[in-house]
């Protein structure tokens, strides 16, 4: 494990400077959605120091196994409106935020725990039905929306782009949703900066880099096949 973390940072290295990006504008989400705490204690330990969940109902045990750790949680998966108490009460960043119906969820716990809830807005960017996320075209109504809310702060956006077989192929979704940040930041609306992208995985997070990505999501890279 510990040389594949090391790879995979020089890759993020490499890739940033490939492009004339800083190497420390771009952080690593350990994706360790199904991996038990006795398999994440040692990426941890390596220098992973932001571990990604999908699923709200095994994240609460490995928190709890892991809590001598210095590490931030980050929530990567589709959430719940009824799940968004334990979202706020346990994650440092949610990714997936793409109706103002959830957004309006988490205000509501966030406030109970007189917490301000860092959120990313999720942009459906390949326009998949199958896929979560909100278009485009709608992304800027949502955040004037949302921006009225006390307990939330969007952050940046994240997407998950159509699979191709070539990370260049998919370097146009990472290029939309980088160009979608700037006109939202554009706007100047009170209450919203758009410092992070959340884009690219494992087999693709180069591409993603070049592209903007300060957050890439790596699960099978560190971990391996689940």
């Amino acid at each position: 494990m510990f040389n594949a973390l090391k790879d995979i940072h020089q890759r993020m290295h490499d890739a940033a400077v490939s492009c004339g990006r800083d190497p420390e504008a771009v952080k690593l989400v350990a994706v360790s959605k199904t991996v038990p705490a006795e398999r994440i204690r040692p990426a941890v330990e390596a220098g992973v120091s932001i571990l990604g969940e999908n699923y709200i109902q095994e994240t609460g045990e490995k928190i709890e196994q892991l809590a001598d750790l210095d590490v931030s949680w980050h929530f990567i998966g589709h959430l719940q409106s009824n799940k968004a108490k334990y979202a706020v009460r346990w994650f440092d960043l949610i990714h997936t935020v793409d109706s103002f119906k959830l957004a309006k969820e988490i205000n509501k716990q966030a406030a109970k725990h007189d917490k301000v809830q860092n959120i990313l807005i999720q942009i459906n960017i390949g326009k998949e039905d199958s896929k979560s996320g909100i278009s485009e075209a709608d992304a800027i109504a949502l955040i004037r929306d949302i921006s009225g809310l006390r307990n939330i702060a969007i952050k940046g956006l994240m997407t998950i782009p159509p699979y191709f077989d070539a990370p260049e192929k998919v370097r146009p979704h990472f290029n939309a949703l980088a160009a979608l940040k700037d006109k939202i930041a554009a706007e100047n609306i009170p209450n919203i900066t758009m410092n992070d992208l959340s884009m690219g995985m494992s087999g693709d997070f180069e591409a993603a880099v070049c592209e903007g990505a300060t957050l890439v999501r790596i699960g099978t890279a560190i971990f391996g096949a689940r």
